[in-house]
């Protein structure tokens, strides 16, 4: 019987995931395998944690005769025993393995208002506002804005006076 060693496709559309089995040479692609040796997810980020190989039992069926595919010989090459990357690899596989670091939390961007602060800003627009529908488009008009603000104050005190005149009533 002659053996295989090749990547059987699982996963769905758009997410494509392989497992590394050792198959007969007549089986097809997603038959019937005799044992799986690994697997290959191409969506992980990091290259080198992409790949998990069991060496011992790849070495075992390279021994008995079984011939890689030209994709799952550069993994062999790569990770398997006496690989170029087999350290890089496991450190890769470490790393995926840990949980995701999350930062902590910052200063919040916008801080909620407090009713307080809204009325203190509603008056400062208010302030802001009057002055200037207030203002004068010339220099004459200012002279008689501020003769009008003079003849006014005593109108305004009189009518603050006023209620106290009736409270003593």
């Amino acid at each position: 019987m002659a053996v295989r060693i090749r990547m059987k496709q699982m996963g769905r559309t758009h997410r494509p995931f392989y497992r590394i089995c050792a198959v007969d040479k007549r089986a097809p692609r997603d038959g019937k395998v005799l044992e799986e040796l690994g697997t290959y997810d191409p969506m992980v980020r990091d290259t080198d944690a992409r790949v998990q190989l069991n060496a011992e039992r790849i070495d075992y069926w390279i021994g008995v005769g079984a011939q890689p595919s030209e994709k799952v010989a550069i993994f062999i090459k790569k990770y398997g025993t006496g690989g170029t990357h087999v350290e890089v690899n496991k450190a890769a596989i470490e790393k995926l393995a840990q949980p995701p670091s999350i930062p902590e939390r910052g200063e919040p961007v916008a801080k909620q208002k407090t009713a307080e602060e809204i009325a203190a800003e509603e008056a400062e627009q208010a302030a802001a506002a009057a002055p200037a529908e207030e203002a004068p488009a010339e220099g004459e008009a200012s002279e008689a804005t501020a003769e009008e603000a003079t003849a006014e104050a005593p109108a305004e005190e009189a009518t603050a006076e006023k209620p106290a005149e009736e409270k003593s009533e």
